[in-house]
């Protein structure tokens, strides 16, 4: 069975050595290596400290933690009303969540960025109905609208796993107790779906820390994160050294988060499935 298991085991070694170990020490290799000389250096992660790299690292971990505080407010009481549903009704509003994650995440972007444009569809209703024109686009705030559309599945779907599982017995003795709904929210419901509430926010938080694509289409060039100063690293001055080692700065961000994930949520209750 052993030997079995580990045949079944294969494919799985083969993708995850060829496509994440392989690709990692490449990146790892380009961050300590000078440009010129190829010597061992430390300058590719030391230009993290400059004042752009700094501005846009701070400006991405702003909009990141707005994003997902905004997706953790909505997602919330979204998930306690999907528990309460009944399975056919939950499953039908959950496939209504699920289904834009089936469409190319680059065209939903572009979709709002068509909604959100000085001559797009909200401006042209509100320009109809006679009313001052939406001037969202190329803000942060449009960023921050894009992170949580996209987003927001990843929210809702952990803490729904983990609220389905709370015996509602539980629930029911706290209001027999004389706990009225606040103190249920805030001493039943919300320990026990701790698990889903980090998983969910690391499941947000990463992706907007890292994305350039929201930030490019919604943002405008005004407007640099961290991710985007990387694609230009790589993409415009074809300088691997330092977008690597900007990259690896980043990934310090990535292991933390999922460090707490690990933390509170050691048996995966907030897994998405």
């Amino acid at each position: 069975m052993k030997n079995k298991s580990r045949f079944l085991a294969a494919p799985f070694t083969v993708w995850a050595v060829g496509f994440t170990i392989i690709p990692l020490l490449i990146v790892i290799y380009y961050a300590f290596t000078d440009n010129e000389t190829g010597g061992f250096t430390l300058s590719n992660l030391a230009e993290i400290s400059s004042p752009e790299n700094m501005k846009a690292l701070a400006l991405a971990l702003l909009l990141s933690v707005v994003s997902t505080a905004i997706c953790l407010i909505l997602a919330y009481p979204l998930a306690m009303i999907l528990a309460q549903k009944s399975v056919n009704q939950t499953s039908f509003i959950v496939l209504i969540f699920i289904l834009p994650m089936w469409m190319n995440f680059l065209l939903r972007t572009l979709a709002w960025q068509t909604l959100l444009e000085k001559n797009g569809v909200i401006n042209s209703v509100l320009s109809f109905l006679h009313l001052p024109a939406l001037e969202i686009i190329n803000t942060p705030g449009a960023i921050i609208l894009g992170m949580v559309y996209n987003f927001l599945p990843f929210m809702v779907l952990p803490i729904y796993n983990v609220m389905i599982k709370i015996d509602k017995d539980v629930v029911n003795a706290a209001r027999d107790l004389g706990a009225n709904p606040l103190q249920t929210l805030t001493r039943i419901l919300i320990p026990l779906s701790l698990p889903g509430i980090i998983s969910g926010i690391t499941m947000v938080f990463i992706p907007s820390l890292t994305t350039f694509v929201i930030s490019s289409m919604l943002g405008g060039s005004k407007i640099l994160l961290i991710g985007n100063v990387i694609e230009q690293e790589f993409q415009q001055t074809n300088n691997y050294h330092v977008g690597s080692g900007l990259s690896l700065v980043l990934m310090l961000f990535i292991l933390f988060s999922m460090a707490v994930t690990a933390k509170y949520d050691k048996d995966g209750e907030g897994s998405l499935f």
